[in-house]
């Protein structure tokens, strides 16, 4: 079958491959068809060793298409069922699972470590356990999660991780109190879900931040009351706060210099969130003085920051109801062949989300 895979980390480019096998189908497993992906910027960051990820591998986790064949032991899922792919399965077993907190269920990770494809020169891995820029891939059932027949797989394929990453922070994670000031740093897929997400809440006012223009303008289709360039982030501040900082500032971006930037940004007593995925040698730094004086909550925000069942339910109400628009996050489109262009879109600020049909 056909698969894009990233030989060695570092590498710009993808190779697109024919003799790609997926591997690992028995008890406990589904075998899909891939039919629609985004591409998410995590996939560059695990493509440049900025997240940590086994070579040679498929990227891609942000996927949905049909059930092909389930294992034994498998309940609830059939052939031919419509599903959208969880790269972070819950078990429901382990303690934060018991407490409720299900985004931070280790199982999944467990994944990342066993190769789920082989081809002529060996085993290769799928990324966060998944691998969606493949026909087909092998998963744990727990992560094919059916779908409504209204909800087109591109649709569900960005509800599987950006759009549920993006709305949970905002909904989940910050809690944002109707009326309030936001500024989301960084307006790709998931900082423009964000915002979204913040709109729902009913933030009065929502400031994007963002240094490529036309993701500003898109910012603003999407919910947001101004659009302001990095160098203009501190004006906004002072034209909107009065110079006393934002209720909510949300880092979508996962580098400690916005993450600061982000800091600064936010009021004495408001709330910084942290959504960006970042590498483990980046080091966000905060003075003892300043943390205990401004009483500035930090909230990382892992997947959404609640259980992402329930956030998915939560997206397709809202999508249905018109009060989120996901078929416009949806910029470009490739097949498999343009993995590539695809990238070149993600990395020069082009695109929101490119949807690659499988």
């Amino acid at each position: 079958m056909r698969a894009a895979v990233l030989h060695e980390i570092g590498q710009d480019k993808l190779d697109v491959v024919d003799d790609m096998e997926a591997t690992g189908f028995g008890p406990g497993k589904v075998k899909l068809r891939v039919r629609a992906t985004g591409l998410c910027h995590s996939d560059l960051s695990a493509m440049s060793g900025v997240l940590p990820q086994p070579a040679p591998f498929v990227p891609g986790h942000e996927g949905a298409g049909e059930v092909v064949d389930v294992g034994d032991g498998v309940t609830g899922l059939k052939q031919g069922d419509r599903v959208l792919m969880c790269w972070l399965p819950a078990c429901g077993a382990c303690p934060s699972c018991k407490r409720g907190q299900t985004q931070l269920c280790l199982a999944g990770f467990m994944n990342a470590g066993t190769p789920n494809f082989r081809r002529s020169g060996g085993d290769v891995f799928g990324f966060a356990g998944t691998g969606t820029f493949a026909e087909e891939v092998v998963v744990a059932a727990g992560c094919a999660v059916p779908i409504p027949d209204d909800v087109p797989y591109e649709i569900a394929a960005l509800i599987g991780c950006g759009v549920t990453t993006g709305l949970g922070a905002a909904i989940n994670t910050a809690k944002v109190e109707a009326g309030s000031s936001v500024a989301v740093i960084g307006c790709g897929g998931v900082g423009i879900s964000t915002i979204q997400g913040a709109r729902v809440q009913g933030a009065a006012q929502i400031v994007a931040v963002d240094p490529v223009a036309s993701r500003r303008e898109a910012a603003l289709r999407f919910g947001a009351t101004e659009a302001v360039s990095p160098d203009e982030f501190t004006d906004a501040k002072q034209r909107i706060t009065a110079g006393e900082g934002f209720d909510y500032v949300f880092e979508v971006v996962g580098r400690s210099a916005t993450a600061r930037t982000a800091y600064e940004n936010t009021r004495r007593g408001g709330t910084l969130c942290v959504v960006g995925a970042g590498a483990m040698d980046d080091f966000f730094q905060v003075n003892m003085f300043e943390l205990f004086f401004d009483e500035k909550r930090i909230l990382p925000s892992m997947y959404g920051g609640g259980d992402v069942l329930r956030s998915y339910e939560r997206a397709i109400a809202l999508w249905r109801a018109g009060r989120i628009d996901l078929e416009s996050l949806i910029t470009h489109r490739v097949r498999l062949a343009g993995i590539n262009e695809a990238i070149d879109q993600m990395r020069s600020g082009e695109a929101l989300r490119t949807c690659i049909e499988i």
